[in-house]
């Protein structure tokens, strides 16, 4: 029985959760697409209650307008996200990278210089 447990263990390791889907967006066109979508939302959110082109305006249109601006499918963009999401490791390092890119900009809009954000690693106490 432990045997075929173990057997079990080996080979269902072996195989992917999720196949790759047949139009898989290459990891930083994936990550761009994400960086638009969070800036989308942020637009919608700081603005939906006080410009009138806003007010009838949803979430998805934002959305819908990123998936316009890169020419990609709503499916491929969604496949896409759930294959990457189904490996957390390598998404949360994805995720870190759009973290960091909007971090960025911020800065630069800003003015502002701050350190990159490190999810992964604890800070030293100084």
């Amino acid at each position: 029985m432990l045997l075929f447990l173990s057997l079990f263990v080996v080979f269902a390791c072996e195989k992917p959760i999720l196949e790759e889907p047949e139009n898989l967006l290459e990891r930083n066109k994936m990550i761009e697409m994400m960086i638009d979508i969070h800036l989308a939302e942020a637009a919608f959110q700081s603005r939906r209650y006080q410009d009138s082109l806003f007010l009838n305006a949803t979430s998805a249109d934002f959305y819908y307008s990123v998936l316009q601006d890169h020419q990609v499918a709503d499916s491929t963009f969604e496949k896409s996200f759930v294959y990457y999401a189904s490996n957390p490791k390598k998404f949360e390092k994805m995720y870190q990278d759009v973290m960091n890119k909007l971090n960025e900009m911020e800065q630069e809009y800003s003015g502002r210089q701050t350190d990159e954000l490190d999810l992964g690693t604890p800070r030293k106490k100084e």
